[in-house]
C-alpha cells in the first residue's frame, strides 16, 4: 500500500488550515521549563582513531578550531538597543504583500500603532524560535558525537556542541536584554525536534537538524542580516552564520557518503521524513502566536495566508533556498520515482535546486572572509530572483 500525506504529515492537504490550527493549540502546558522526549539512540564507541580518514570531515575541523568566538568579549552588549527605532519594524509588514490591505483582510484597518506592534512581536518572535531551534541543535549534536561510528565525525561534532551552546547563549541574552523576553517554542519546531531526538537512526539525526532546521536558519540569518541596520545583532547574525554553514556542510558531507549505500526503501523514508520537516517549518513561519497576541482571528488569518497571491509568498519561499540545493546535492529530489521533487513542487520550494549547495559554499561564511556583505548581497538575490514569480 503506498505510503499517504495523512502517513507522513498526519493530514491529507498540505494546507489543510484546521489540521495546522489544531497542531498549534495542541500544546496543554505551554509554560513547562522542563521537556523530555525519550531518545532511542545506542551510544556508540569506535576504536579506530586515525584522524582524517574522512578528509573533508578533517579539513572542516581544523576550521571549526580555527574559527571560534567569545560571545561574552566579541559582542559589544553595552550597546543600547530600542526595538521600535533600532530595528526595522515595517520590514514585517512589507514581507506581507499589499495583499493584507485589500478588503477581507483580517488586518486591512490596521493603523500605524498596530503595524508597529506586529513589527515589534514578530522579530521577538522570529528570534525565540531562532532560540529554541539552537536548543534542539544543541541536543542533536550531542547526540550526534554519541551515536556516529566515524572518529573525525565525532569529532567535528563536538565542535559544534560548543558552537550550539553560544547560540543558545547569545539568541537568549539578547531577547532578555534588548526584547524584554520572547516566546516559547512553536509546536510545529516542537514536534518536529522531539521527531528528530527521538528516532534511533544517526543519519536522522543528521537529516532533520543538519540539513533541514540548521539549512533553513541559514537561509532566515541570512535575510535578517542583509536587512537589519542594528549593529549588535547585526553583528550576533555574521558571527552565528560563520558557525552555521559549517553545520550545515557537516551534513551535507556525512550524508552524501550514506546515502550512496542505502536501498531503494530507506531513502524513501528519508525523503517522505525531508518532506514531513519542510512542512512543519514551513507551518511554523505563520507565526500563529502573534496573531493570537495582536487578537487577530489565528484560523483565519492562517487561511488568508497560504491562499496569499504568488508574489507575495517571496519570503516565506527564500526560507529554503539552502534546504533544496543540499537535497538534491545528497541526491534526494530525484531518487526512486523522484517523489520529493513533486512534493517539493507541491509547496513551491522547487525553483531553489540549482542554487549552490552548502557543501562547497559554507567557505563563503567565513568569519576571514572581509568581502561578505557583498557575497551576501549576492546570495540573497540569486535567492530572491529563484522565489519571485516569472
Amino acid at each position: 500500500m503506498a505510503v499517504t500525506n495523512r502517513d507522513i504529515i498526519g493530514r491529507d492537504y498540505a494546507n489543510d488550515v484546521d489540521a495546522i490550527i489544531d497542531i498549534a493549540r495542541a500544546n496543554d502546558n505551554p509554560d513547562e521549563v522542563i521537556h523530555t522526549v525519550v531518545d532511542n539512540a545506542e551510544a556508540i564507541f569506535t576504536w579506530n582513531y586515525d584522524k582524517g580518514e574522512r578528509e573533508k570531515l578533517d579539513r572542516l575541523y581544523e576550521k571549526a578550531k580555527t574559527s571560534q568566538w567569545n560571545a561574552t568579549t566579541d559582542l559589544d552588549w553595552s550597546i543600547e538597543v530600542d526595538p521600535r527605532t533600532a530595528l526595522d519594524l515595517n520590514m514585517e509588514r512589507a514581507l506581507m504583500g499589499d495583499f493584507v490591505d485589500e478588503p477581507g483582510s483580517p488586518v486591512a484597518k490596521w493603523g500605524d500603532d498596530e503595524w508597529e506592534e506586529f513589527g515589534l512581536q514578530s522579530i521577538k518572535w522570529r528570534l525565540s524560535q531562532f532560540l529554541h531551534g539552537e536548543q534542539g541543535a544543541l541536543l542533536c549534536t550531542a547526540k550526534i558525537v554519541e551515536t556516529v561510528p566515524w572518529i573525525d565525525a565525532k569529532y567535528y561534532a563536538a565542535t559544534q556542541v560548543v558552537d550550539e551552546a553560544r547560540h543558545v547563549e547569545v539568541f537568549g541574552r539578547y531577547l532578555d536584554e534588548k526584547l524584554d523576553g520572547g516566546y516559547p517554542v512553536n509546536p510545529h519546531l516542537g514536534l518536529l525536534l522531539d521527531d528528530i531526538i527521538n528516532d534511533s537512526r544517526w543519519d536522522m539525526t543528521y537529516l532533520g537538524m543538519q540539513i533541514m532546521v540548521e539549512g533553513l536558519a541559514l537561509a532566515a540569518f541570512g535575510f535578517m542580516h542583509s536587512v537589519t541596520e542594528e549593529p549588535l545583532l547585526k553583528k550576533l547574525l555574521r558571527y552565528v552564520m560563520s558557525d552555521e554553514a559549517r553545520h550545515v556542510a557537516f551534513g551535507v558531507l556525512s550524508l552524501a557518503e550514506v546515502y550512496q549505500e542505502m536501498d531503494a526503501a530507506e531513502i524513501r523514508e528519508r525523503q517522505e521524513f525531508a518532506f514531513e520537516a519542510a512542512l512543519r517549518m514551513r507551518d511554523r513561519f505563520l507565526q500563529q502566536e502573534v496573531w493570537e497576541h495582536m487578537g487577530i482571528d489565528t484560523r483565519q488569518m492562517v487561511e488568508f495566508l497560504l491562499n496569499a497571491p504568488e508574489e507575495s509568498k517571496v519570503f516565506q519561499r527564500m526560507l529554503f533556498s539552502k534546504i533544496v540545493p543540499n537535497c538534491r546535492k545528497l541526491g534526494l529530489l530525484d531518487a526512486g520515482d523522484g517523489w520529493l521533487r513533486d512534493r517539493f513542487t507541491e509547496i513551491e520550494v522547487i525553483e531553489f535546486e540549482h542554487l549552490e549547495d552548502t557543501g562547497s559554499e559554507f567557505i563563503d561564511y567565513d568569519l576571514a572572509e572581509g568581502d561578505f556583505d557583498e557575497r551576501s548581497e549576492e546570495m540573497q538575490a540569486a535567492a530572491a530572483a529563484a522565489a519571485t514569480p516569472t
